[in-house]
């Protein structure tokens, strides 16, 4: 049997029911009577060895099948021993994880660990994970444990392979483009009205095809952020702090482009928050704050956005670390380090090479991480913001677009090219004298609002003939990279949504072209990526 077509699939499964074991788990650590949980893990396995054993997976389901059997005894007592069993629990799951894993690499599984097969059968004896700190006297136990992020309802579903999906989406891009295009020529050539012609019945369909496609691109952002509180568990106990994770909003959708990028940074703003914010048990008494640190991973709807937040309760920015460390590496001169504003040190996070941790380690202090985490979310179209208080915690957030293949957009003429500004993107348009823009080495600034703003001329930067310095200029007022900016264009076309397709390849190395798509006359235009400009 050809087990390659199936393989895909067992993989895909497979790490499905590794997130609800390991929310079970989780649930388990901290209620080891918890009937429900107990029951779900023990599904999971029992589904886990199924899966494999059909394709020959013979070690996986060896694994599968020990775990099976502590959770069919913990069914039995109606508890799992917090102290003993569940670390050979959470040792069986960090198994099957590797094995899995290994297959999605090599396409076989391995052979099983012979110290972790001793451990599920009971021959050998895992090393003892350090149990919770009881709370010291005199110090106010930690608040109740708020109510788990409740799961999406399961759904009947078919797993579609990816390329096809991505066929049947660049198809329903035509398809939309195409419509635009007859409506356009049909007013041109002045053979009938449109509705004679039902065209508007055909917008109403092709609207509704769109909103179905788009529903196809989209996942629940559980699919991120199931995995946090594990991680958050391991990394505290690793670094000898307890925190809990409250989740919110992990049942909203994101476009799967998307959802796959967010989740790294999502990853290591929680490594973040644990090993830089939440502070250790016994500092956290002296505080007078619970042992168990608190970290809030929280998403919300803004408009066409989604705002995920990343919050914990420890001890905020050290502004004072960062202003030296930025000192130290040549970021800020040291004159002017002392005169900057709380929130103006805090962005310095944000820089390459920027860490206050005195030490590597494997979990940070390499001053790669807050930069990268930028980096990725503002090639999303989207920004990160970042608040802090002294002693009482800090917030990261990352703002996305829910969808990167429809975007509302303004058109504007750059000679006798059309490019498409994101509207999320652009505060106002204002006109000015082009004289009146005053240019200092290599940079044009305008006054705008009795502020200057730097101008970037999109003819220029697109490697078009500049501008001239004749008659009105048209500014577009943007944000770029948190930063307020014009951009000047030659004239403006309106708003438009339009269906944004990849760039042909043989462009893909152009940065600031975010995307493709046809206007109704057949024009090309292309999406810019404005956070790419400067």
């Amino acid at each position: 049997m050809d087990l390659a077509k199936y393989r895909t699939l067992f993989l895909e499964e497979a790490r499905d029911h590794l997130g609800e074991l390991g929310g079970a788990l989780l649930a388990l650590e901290k209620n080891p009577g918890n009937g429900e949980a107990i029951d779900l893990a023990f599904r999971m396995a029992h589904s886990i060895k199924g899966m494999a054993g059909s394709l020959g997976y013979d070690s996986i389901t060896e694994v599968a099948h020990l775990l099976e059997d502590r959770m069919d005894a913990a069914r039995a007592s109606g508890r799992v021993d917090p102290v003993e069993g569940l670390p050979v629990l959470f040792r069986g799951l960090d198994g099957l994880e590797l094995m899995v894993n290994a297959v999605a690499d090599t396409g076989d599984a391995p052979p099983p660990n012979p110290e972790l097969v001793g451990i599920l059968t009971g021959d050998s004896v895992p090393v003892a994970e350090e149990a919770p700190a009881e709370p010291a006297p005199g110090v106010a136990p930690a608040a109740p444990e708020a109510p788990a992020a409740p799961r999406p309802a399961a759904a009947a579903s078919v797993r579609v392979r990816t390329e096809t999906l991505d066929r049947f989406l660049s198809a329903v891009g035509e398809v939309i483009l195409t419509s635009r295009q007859a409506r356009t020529a049909a007013h041109r050539e002045g053979r009938a009205t449109p509705s004679a012609l039902g065209f508007d019945r055909m917008d109403r369909v092709v609207g509704e095809l769109q909103r179905r496609a788009l529903s196809l691109r989209t996942a629940p952002l559980l699919r991120v952020m199931e995995p946090l509180p594990r991680l958050a568990r391991d990394v505290g106990r690793r670094t000898g702090k307890r925190v809990e994770v409250e989740l919110r909003g992990a049942e909203l959708e994101l476009d799967r482009s998307i959802l796959d990028r967010v989740g790294d940074p999502l990853v290591h703003l929680v490594r973040n928050a644990i090993d830089h914010g939440v502070e250790p048990p016994a500092e956290r008494r002296e505080r007078g704050k619970a042992e168990l640190g608190r970290l809030v991973v929280d998403a919300r709807r803004e408009k066409d956005s989604i705002r995920i937040s990343v919050s914990d309760d420890g001890a905020g920015i050290d502004l004072d670390a960062v202003r030296a460390r930025a000192v130290d590496a040549g970021l800020v001169h040291e004159g002017l380090a002392e005169d900057l504003p709380p929130d103006e040190v805090a962005a310095l996070v944000f820089r390459p090479g920027l860490s206050t941790k005195p030490e590597v380690s494997d979990i940070s202090g390499r001053g790669v991480g807050m930069d990268a985490v930028k980096a990725t979310i503002e090639s999303l179209g989207g920004r990160v913001e970042l608040e802090s208080r002294p002693g009482l915690g800090t917030t990261t957030s990352l703002v996305v677009p829910i969808t990167a293949a429809v975007q509302r957009v303004l058109l504007a003429g750059v000679r006798e090219e059309t490019v498409a500004i994101p509207i999320s993107k652009v505060e106002r348009i204002v006109e000015v004298e082009a004289q009146g823009i005053e240019r200092s080495g290599r940079e044009s600034f305008a006054l705008i609002d009795d502020e200057p703003v730097l101008v970037l001329d999109l003819a220029r930067r697109l490697g078009l003939e500049p501008f001239s310095d004749d008659g009105q200029a048209p500014l577009v007022i943007a944000e770029v990279r948190g930063e307020r900016v014009a951009l000047r264009v030659e004239r403006l076309a309106g708003q438009q949504e339009i269906y944004v397709k990849p760039v042909p390849r043989l462009l893909a190395s152009s940065r600031a072209l975010a995307g493709l798509t046809v206007l109704g006359d057949g024009s090309p235009v292309f999406a810019l990526d404005v956070n790419q400009l400067l």
